[in-house]
């Protein structure tokens, strides 16, 4: 039963009201609520970005609470089927004090993704645990808005060392949120360890790519690094050294990284001196595509490639080009490889369906004269949960071959 403070925050909270017909994919779980299904009346569009509102249906039943932004096409976000919850500090720390108790339950150490919006109740937010450190991503206006209360309740439940909010994704500008420099809350002295598989590695939470680790990749580099042993491996987009220093760690002869990003191979470096990995690995930067066509011809071969680039389709309008470039990519790939050895294939790009990816891997083993088996098809680690009403939101494809 909602206290009076809580009926009374309802109360004055403003209101957005659902058009005639538009409440049974609400009602039916999803989380989203778009601008062509409200009534966007005059007191409706003057509304701030990111304010939190009490959704209505179209005959004045209160659906729970959401924040709204007028200018998105994604305009409302549910964040409590309650109507009556009071979004404060208390509400975000119950949410935080939910993510924590399952991350607990699979994970040994704090290295983990603490909340993966929708699938954790705070839509639009990303929060990254690099042990006492929190990279906060604020990825809409209604997170942006809920600034203070996030970082209040990090403080309360975490006392971190450090949290870095994050405002430079690309997905802001589909919000009207311009995009700025990291702000930090605390110190940092220079790149902050994470640790994966008794591996020791380094990741720039200010500046790095996202929040400068990639924790959903986690499974598959377990998967990977058990096809390591002995063999030459050839890491392609390296990032930080993910996958590489996963193998060189797990028995690999020799392993060779590669990425476009020269602050990303200087991490990758050190992280491979910090676990005494530097005499099995080699970080070269250069074009992926070039590179792997020079090693083509050059006749290089590996035990295990892995391809993992960074999304190749960020909007509906690029599936095709995408496509083309994930078959492009596999060609490439699968040249290296030596007979009876491996490949690892990703995709990040929500847009691009599973079934769309393996076609086109399928159509780069093909131009490239080889065939494969398929051993493993995955996602994203446990930490990365998917929302059920939102199927885009696994967005993570990981396929491993074994190539003839």
């Amino acid at each position: 039963m909602a206290t009076i403070a809580q009926e009374a925050a309802a109360t004055i909270r403003p209101i957005i009201r659902l058009s005639v017909g538009h409440s049974k994919r609400v009602r039916q779980g999803h989380p989203w609520v778009y601008s062509n299904e409200i009534d966007m009346n005059e007191a409706t569009k003057r509304l701030a970005p990111g304010t939190v509102a009490t959704l209505i249906d179209a005959g004045d039943e209160r659906l729970g609470v959401v924040t709204f932004n007028p200018h998105s096409l994604l305009a409302a976000r549910i964040l409590s089927r309650d109507p009556n919850a009071e979004i404060d500090t208390a509400f975000i720390e119950a949410r935080l004090n939910a993510a924590l108790a399952l991350r607990s339950a699979l994970f040994d150490t704090p290295h983990y993704r603490l909340i993966h919006a929708e699938a954790d109740g705070l839509p639009g937010l990303i929060i990254d645990r690099l042990g006492d450190v929190f990279v906060v991503q604020l990825n809409s206006a209604g997170m942006e808005t809920l600034r203070d209360e996030i970082t209040a309740a990090l403080n309360t439940l975490f006392k971190p060392r450090a949290v870095v909010l994050r405002r430079d994704g690309t997905v802001r500008t589909l919000e009207g949120l311009a995009r700025a420099e990291p702000e930090l809350i605390g110190a940092l002295d220079g790149p902050v360890e994470t640790i994966e598989g008794d591996v020791r590695f380094l990741a720039d939470p200010l500046h790095g790519q996202k929040t400068g680790w990639y924790f959903d990749q986690r499974d598959n580099r377990d998967f990977a690094s058990r096809l390591a042993p002995g063999r030459r491996v050839l890491d392609a987009y390296c990032h930080t050294g993910g996958f590489a220093l996963r193998a060189a760690a797990s028995g690999a002869s020799a392993v060779i990284g590669l990425d476009s990003s020269e602050p990303a191979l200087a991490l990758a470096r050190q992280a491979a001196a910090v676990n005494g990995l530097e005499t099995l690995t080699t970080f070269e930067h250069g074009d992926a595509f070039g590179a792997l066509a020079a090693q083509g011809v050059a006749g290089e071969r590996y035990g295990l490639v892995i391809a993992d680039p960074p999304s190749f389709v960020k909007s509906k309008k690029e599936i095709a080009p995408g496509l083309r470039a994930y078959r492009k990519l596999t060609r490439l790939s699968a040249a290296l490889v030596e007979p009876g050895g491996f490949l690892v294939i990703a995709s990040c790009s929500h847009h691009v369906e599973t079934m769309a990816f393996l076609a086109e891997v399928h159509a780069g083993l093909r131009d490239a004269g080889r065939e494969g088996r398929l051993l493993r098809l995955a996602g994203a680690g446990a930490d990365h949960p998917s929302h059920t009403a939102l199927p885009e939101s696994a967005y993570l494809k990981c396929a491993a071959l074994a190539l003839d």
